[in-house]
């Protein structure tokens, strides 16, 4: 039975077994009443020491110490940890000593969810602490947490490599439960966002994942088969050209917060699936969208931190509007010192070199720009900045600019070193828009393998008529690892992606 088990697991399981034989069922089906939490408790028993004097509280044995017949018991719940006291003849009242001596004492461990009753004091060295009347076994833990340790005065943690943490995420939250704290501050953002788009009136989708047709982005897909349909499908890069298409239905403003899947290179502001919400409203364009962005995001900061400060790494961001705004060309002036405006893509393609920015033959102008900007401006860029009005060619699906030939309205919003958003005045002559996409297959055919497909149905739906419209992709990823100081976006994903291991 214990073949393959560690001794640790070999003792749990045998403790197991010494549980049932007692007729202590280890796993019971009945329900607990909680009526208290242990941050709770901490916060109000201070204030009023009358209260919690019928606690019912539940969690996790993180550590214990057994003094004879008392024993002090840390337990952690969703919202911390409290101290549990307990007396072996309030647990076990008369002459039957067995659930104490046996069961509390030889047959529970560290990581065992339990359920408790009692009251509420402070010990004399000042800890609030409850007081435990009955006690009940909810769930037997059968492997071993890795806590804290100490050996020869020095503390350690037995679970801090980031990709066992990762991988094991489920324990990763036991023992660091900061972890859990990422992740309700990721769901204050996620509806701090949602209620400022729902105050405006902007109707929440949903779009396919599955298309047949990738579209809305630069980036190579994932490719899966219908067995039913007998054809091939691709996991959706973007939801752009769906949520355009009800945009032409006659929608004024319609938002969607969807998993995109790129199928490229991992790192640690990149997971091949990802989260982002897109946001599209008819008759504006993209410098109203700019505002918004400001709005939104400043909101978000306020409703997370209560100010507009916000530490990252060894930078105090402020997203207190208004932000900085650069055209794309201003940016590459100001960091390099050269001046793109009106150079051929012979002429770029020597810049780069000159500036020892990797490219390839497979890149046109449009993607050499991008190159310079990416290594030579964008790094630099810690305080939230707009950068503005980029090349036609790097932009396929956005309106070309009112008064700069050869440029589109379309901007970006970059912090501490990265792109948080991307947004257009939306392209809406479906005759520009055909060209553009052919101009795109042109790109496929020189090797770029993130160039954009041919969709017929979007090019049919623009020809009915889509009113002038201001289209925003905005990372959550990326807004989450800013908001909470995280260094990379496996730190804001409960499951990132891994390798088979």
């Amino acid at each position: 039975m214990t073949s393959g088990f560690t001794e640790q697991e070999t003792i749990r399981r045998n403790s197991l077994n010494e549980l049932i034989k007692l007729g202590i069922n280890p796993f019971p089906p009945e329900t607990f009443e909680v009526n208290a939490r242990a941050a709770e408790i901490k916060h109000h028993f201070p204030e009023d020491n009358t209260l919690y004097q019928q606690a019912s509280i539940a969690g996790r044995i993180m550590s214990r110490r057994i003094m004879g017949a008392a024993s002090f018991v840390e337990l952690q719940d969703e919202s911390g940890r409290i101290q549990l006291y307990m007396k072996r003849d309030d647990i076990c009242p008369g002459e039957d000593k067995t659930m104490y001596n046996t069961v509390f004492k030889k047959l529970l461990d560290i990581g065992d969810i339990i359920g408790v009753t009692g009251f509420v004091f402070i010990t004399q060295m000042g800890e609030i602490t409850i007081h435990v009347r009955t006690l009940t076994l909810l769930t037997k833990s059968l492997r071993p947490l890795p806590i804290v340790k100490e050996k020869e005065n020095e503390v350690f943690d037995a679970f801090t490599d980031p990709e066992q943490r990762y991988r094991q995420r489920y324990v990763d939250m036991i023992v660091n439960p900061e972890v859990r704290e990422v992740f309700v501050k990721r769901n204050i953002l996620i509806n701090s966002m949602r209620n400022y788009l729902n105050v405006k009136n902007y109707l929440e989708v949903e779009t396919p994942v599955l298309q047949p047709l990738y579209g809305g982005a630069a980036a190579r897909p994932f490719k899966t088969y219908h067995n039913t349909l007998d054809m091939t499908l691709y996991l959706r890069i973007a939801n752009e050209l769906y949520l355009k298409r009800l945009i032409v239905g006659g929608y004024d403003g319609v938002y969607e917060f969807s998993k995109d899947f790129r199928n490229e290179g991992m790192d640690r502001f990149h997971n091949p699936e990802f989260t982002q919400m897109e946001l599209y409203v008819a008759y504006k364009d993209y410098e109203w969208m700019m505002n918004l962005v400001e709005e939104m995001v400043e909101k978000i900061a306020l409703d997370l931190h209560g100010t507009t400060l916000v530490t990252v790494g060894d930078n105090l961001i402020d997203f207190k509007r208004p932000w900085k705004r650069f055209t794309m060309f201003e940016a590459i002036k100001h960091f390099t010192g050269i001046d793109i405006d009106g150079k051929n893509e012979e002429e770029l393609g020597n810049i780069a070199r000159e500036l020892h920015v990797p490219i390839d033959r497979t890149m046109a102008k449009g993607k050499i720009i991008d190159q310079i900007f990416g290594e030579k401006c964008e790094p630099f860029l810690i305080q939230p900045t707009f950068i503005t009005d980029y090349p036609v060619e790097m932009s396929p699906l956005a309106k070309k600019h009112r008064s700069k030939p050869g440029l589109v309205e379309r901007f970006e919003a970059i912090c501490n070193g990265k792109e948080l958003c991307n947004a257009f005045s939306e392209l809406n002559d479906p005759i520009d828009q055909r060209e553009r996409f052919a101009a795109q297959l042109e790109l496929g055919k020189r090797g770029d393998d993130e160039s954009m497909a041919l969709d017929e149905d979007f090019l049919r739906a623009l020809e009915f008529g889509m009113p002038p419209t201001a289209g925003l992709g905005i990372g959550i990823d990326r807004l989450t690892m800013i908001m909470t100081n995280s260094a990379s976006i496996q730190d804001v994903l409960f499951f990132p992606q891994m390798r088979a291991g």
